[in-house]
């Protein structure tokens, strides 16, 4: 797929995330002068977009100064300057630590947030950039998970290290990563478990893949990237806390904003916690 065709099909993906996040402040754009009830219904708008209380205030307080900083006259005006203001609040730092070899990148999150799809997407982007790519099945935990991440390794072209169903997580990815070290694969991707017994379990885990992986090879660098289904809202802030302090996430992959997401979570996210955004799903496809 060329860039135009995945350009296009990015922007009609997301076209009701943006109606759904932008909607009641385009509206707004007719309000012609800009008052305090302007900045109050704006304030409005943000929390029902999903970017919360203290992020609709702090967005506010920003605009209410780009406005007088630049003279802002009029409700369209401003609406462009509150676009550049989260552009700028959600770009990243620099790029993804890829440097090592190999490159490892962990994509954790709970069940049913998109962690395969995302895991097939990535391996696809990579192999069309000329990299090796090589899967590694550590969610053991959940029935038929690498057998779902094995489909997805067949259709994208790319190999897949496995164990048995119950077998150690860690081990797993250990041997992924050895494996790949030993045969000068580009970029390993693994798999984590979204769900085990308790959120403790679970944590552990987390901590104990990562821990497999600077063993198996200290010269591999890691991403930890941190599935969220944009559905959530504000319940993502909670819910990516707890993964960042087991696994050290350092990105995000924010699923589904092909539906009815409203998007205003990621400003939340990004400032709360200071994860960029580095990926953005859009169906299954």
């Amino acid at each position: 797929m060329g860039f135009f065709s995945r350009k296009e099909k990015l922007d009609e993906g997301l076209a009701k995330t943006r109606k759904g996040f932008f909607a009641g402040i385009l509206d707004m754009m007719n309000a012609g002068s800009i008052d305090d009830s302007f900045y109050d219904d704006l304030e409005d708008q943000l929390i029902l977009a999903d970017a919360g209380a203290d992020e609709a205030d702090r967005l506010v307080t920003a605009l209410r100064q780009r406005v007088r900083h630049e003279h802002i006259k009029n409700a369209a005006e401003a609406l462009e300057a509150l676009k550049s203001i989260i552009v700028e609040e959600l770009r990243a730092d620099g790029p993804m630590d890829l440097s090592g070899r190999p490159a490892v990148i962990m994509v954790i999150g709970v069940n049913g947030v998109g962690k395969t799809t995302s895991i097939a997407k990535l391996a696809r982007l990579y192999k069309s950039q000329g990299k090796s790519v090589l899967l590694a099945a550590g969610d053991t935990f959940r029935a038929a998970a690498a057998e779902q991440l094995t489909i997805w390794a067949d259709r994208v072209g790319v190999p897949v290290v496995r164990h048995g169903e119950g077998a150690d997580p860690a081990a797993v990815v250990f041997d992924a990563v050895q494996s790949a070290a030993a045969k000068g694969v580009d970029i390993v991707i693994c798999d984590t478990a979204g769900r085990l017994h308790t959120k403790h379990n679970l944590m552990a885990e987390l901590a104990k893949i990562r821990r497999s992986v600077e063993k198996a090879c200290p010269a591999a660098s890691v991403e930890t990237l941190l599935v969220l289904d944009a559905i959530t809202g504000q319940n993502a802030i909670s819910q990516a806390a707890q993964f960042i302090e087991a696994a050290g996430a350092s990105g995000i992959i924010l699923t589904k904003l092909d539906g009815t997401a409203k998007g205003g979570s990621v400003i939340s996210v990004k400032q709360k916690l200071g994860l960029p955004v580095r990926f953005v799903g859009v169906g299954e496809g």
